[in-house]
């Protein structure tokens, strides 16, 4: 009689442990650049997360999932910080994050510190993040900045007739990454970059850059973005600057074309290049513009989700959908969850993306030009879609690697590598 007591004591102790391992939640940490100049960037990654989390109905592997948000300022520090603070004291299972190029390379180190817990990026694009000694607990399911830039030097030298150009950029790693690789592309084809020009992050007053700026250039590149984007803008207009302008990713992204103000309308006809393009009429793309557009009043969105909702949208519904795949099993060191997320093919609004041996994003790459619809807002154009990109930029990686880490003056500007 006490073997059965002990027998059914036993079953029912496993059917209760089961019962509140169901419930448990998962616990996901978002880091987001809440504060400083990409504060508007960061608003926007979030609504991106939360149109994947209302789709999956706050629900992953059958267990209700849990919020909690990181604010960082996109300083490396602010990034581990608001990391640490997630999963030191609020123990989450994962995080969705970082947005900014710097932090992303910071969050990286960190995670090879904490084996326990899987790091997704949010849409953080420097190129060190997942080529240099990368973390097997770190997945980055949007390309890199040197990536966005695929197809557009080639089409600004061939198509535009821009054989020299000045750059003007933000002095840090992601922007290194965007220069990196318009300049392989732009300088291969025969062009020209005469002189590059490096500001502060949170930059002010631009009125020393804008008055260097060369006059015997075809073009100047604009690799700028958030406020430092918007106030350059303004004080170029105020200027009279009439110069023909590139524009980096995120200086045509959403955050900036709907920003306040008419200097924003300079940017009319400016070719870029990205992870998306607002006019795209592919179905899988204008039903992701819908879902984001019936999550939020119009008043606290964009007429269109901005690159960087649609990268932390990508990285939230690839932890979804692996999560339901394997029923939520996080053990043995989220072993079933990391090889899902390896081996999965995400069927993305912007195209298809697989991972790399570096779990580094192969995606799909769009260059645009900035037009200005009938209702009056500016969005990108599409003008040409470039498939499969992947880290090396379709080069001998051995040779891509011998160019060097982006920086100030890497790549140097030459027609063969």
């Amino acid at each position: 009689m006490r073997k059965v007591f002990l027998i059914v004591a036993a079953v029912t102790l496993t059917l209760v442990a089961g019962v509140a391992q169901a419930a448990d939640k998962l616990k996901i940490g978002v880091l987001a650049t809440l504060e400083g100049t990409y504060t508007v960037l960061g608003e926007d990654g979030i609504r991106g997360f939360k149109t994947a989390l209302g789709q999956f109905k706050s629900m992953a592997g059958g267990r209700e999932i849990e919020v909690i948000i990181g604010s960082t300022d996109a300083s490396p520090d602010s990034a581990v910080r608001a990391a640490r603070k997630l999963v030191e004291q609020d123990k989450v299972d994962i995080i969705i994050g970082p947005l900014s190029g710097s932090e992303g390379i910071a969050i990286k180190n960190y995670a090879k510190t904490q084996p326990q817990v899987t790091f997704i990026n949010g849409s953080s694009g420097a190129q060190e993040t997942t080529f240099v000694e990368p973390a097997d607990n770190f997945f980055r399911f949007n390309m890199d900045g040197a990536q966005w830039s695929a197809g557009l030097g080639n089409y600004v030298f061939n198509e535009k007739g821009y054989k020299t150009v000045a750059t003007v950029g933000e002095d840090y790693s992601f922007i290194y990454t965007q220069v990196y690789g318009f300049a392989l592309e732009f300088c291969q084809a025969g062009g020209q970059i005469t002189e590059r020009f490096w500001v502060p992050l949170g930059t002010k007053d631009f009125a020393s850059i804008i008055a260097a700026l060369p006059d015997d250039v075809d073009a100047i590149y604009l690799g700028l973005g958030g406020g430092d984007a918007v106030n350059f803008l303004n004080q170029y207009l105020q200027a009279g600057g009439e110069a023909n302008l590139i524009g980096g990713t995120i200086m045509v992204d959403g955050t900036v074309l709907n920003s306040k103000g008419k200097a924003k309308e300079v940017l009319a006809g400016t070719p870029a290049s990205g992870p998306q393009a607002d006019t795209w009429d592919d179905p899988k793309w204008q039903a992701y513009v819908k879902a984001y557009q019936d999550a939020f009043p119009p008043d606290q969105r964009f007429p269109s989700p901005s690159l960087l909702a649609t990268g932390y949208y990508n990285a939230a519904t690839a932890a979804f959908t692996v999560l339901n795949d394997i029923g939520g099993d996080l053990s043995d060191g989220h072993a079933k969850f990391r090889a899902g997320l390896t081996a999965l093919e995400l069927d993305a609004p912007n195209g298809k993306i697989t991972l790399d041996g570096n779990r580094q994003a192969i995606g799909t790459n769009f260059v645009t030009e900035v037009v200005k619809g009938a209702d009056g807002n500016l969005a990108n154009q599409l003008v040409k879609i470039v498939p499969n990109v992947n880290q090396t930029m379709g080069m001998d990686p051995a040779v891509f690697k011998g160019i060097g880490v982006p920086g100030r003056e890497v790549p140097v500007c030459k027609a063969k590598y």
